[in-house]
């Protein structure tokens, strides 16, 4: 009995220790979220093996879905086929993925009727911090973010829709209308008040960023000037061995994390314009070494290879 007992004692001071240490991990890890940008670049060509809008529509959903998971900045969507004009593609998935980012209730003031949003609705929704289900104002708390758009101006200041019954009113603000901008709620009562905000300043995360690039990958990444540069390839080195020396580098700074396309790597696309992608990197890993498939979508290695760094880094640094 004398035994059972100190075993359940040192069990449980494992675990409590266990709890802080983790628990510590967490806070540090949302701490460098403020500090760090994590960037993800996807090529054009990621719907290019899908004939019809819906399944593109789809595909690209999964895309913005993982995005908001694993808490990415920035989505770059670089163009990896100089044989072909890839604008309609670029646009549709940039249209996509940037509607996808928006609140609800900001849609159908920021978005007009267009031929690539037409199946809008299979989109899934994001479900983020920046996506409140709260519609009421009496709910809404002082110092609470939300984003909104301009609807009016007056001369001592501005009306933003943020989502609620009233319109919420900046002071002393000059904004041209139907302007999308983040805010931070001031005063709650009859009348909602607030300032413009920053993302920077929002310790939650916020969403992120489209960004349609017009240049190649590898001019991309050397005028960027990234601090950290990770490409994923099947022929990269097995990210076990590497895991500890991006750990290192991944605290703060601008990251930027890499993807090829259905039919061609990072190694064969950076081909084209001449270069070596281990030149123009900081590292190429293989985050799925034993796949048992020949070849692994762009979105399948976007959630696996997010999930992999989400996990072995984030508890590491």
């Amino acid at each position: 009995m004398r035994f059972y007992l100190l075993k359940q004692k040192v069990q449980h001071e494992f675990l409590t220790l266990l709890f802080m240490k983790t628990s510590l991990q967490l806070a540090k890890a949302k701490n460098d979220l403020s500090k760090r940008k994590l960037s993800i670049a996807i090529p054009v060509s990621i719907v290019s093996d899908v004939p019809h809008l819906r399944e593109k529509t789809s595909k690209v959903g999964l895309v913005g879905r993982a995005a908001a998971i694993f808490g990415v900045n920035e989505i770059i969507v670089y163009p990896d086929n100089p044989r072909v004009n890839q604008a309609l593609d670029t646009d549709l998935i940039a249209t996509l993925l940037a509607y996808m980012d928006t609140p609800q209730y900001l849609r159908k003031k920021l978005f007009t009727l267009k031929p690539e949003l037409r199946y809008a609705g299979v989109l899934p929704p994001l479900r983020t911090p920046h996506h409140p289900l709260n519609r009421k104002m009496n709910k809404l708390k002082v110092g609470e973010y939300r984003e909104g758009v301009t609807l009016s101006k007056r001369k001592n200041g501005v009306f933003v829709d943020i989502g609620v019954e009233k319109p919420a009113f900046i002071p002393n603000m000059e904004l041209s209308t139907g302007k999308r901008v983040t805010v931070r709620i001031t005063r709650v009562d009859k009348h909602v008040e607030a300032e413009l905000a920053s993302r920077h300043e929002i310790p939650e995360y916020w969403g992120y960023t489209v960004t349609p690039e017009k240049l190649p990958f590898g001019k991309m990444v050397k005028t960027r000037g990234f601090d950290l540069t990770v490409a994923t390839s099947k022929h990269g080195v097995p990210f076990a061995k590497v895991a500890e020396r991006i750990a290192e580098r991944w605290e703060g700074g601008k990251i930027l994390v890499a993807f090829g396309s259905p039919t061609q790597g990072l190694y064969e696309i950076v081909e084209q314009e001449g270069l070596n992608l281990e030149e123009i990197v900081d590292f190429v890993v293989n985050t799925v070494p034993v796949q048992g498939t020949e070849t692994i979508r762009t979105e399948e290695a976007l959630i696996a290879s997010l999930a992999v760094l989400s996990t072995q880094i984030t508890f590491k640094v």
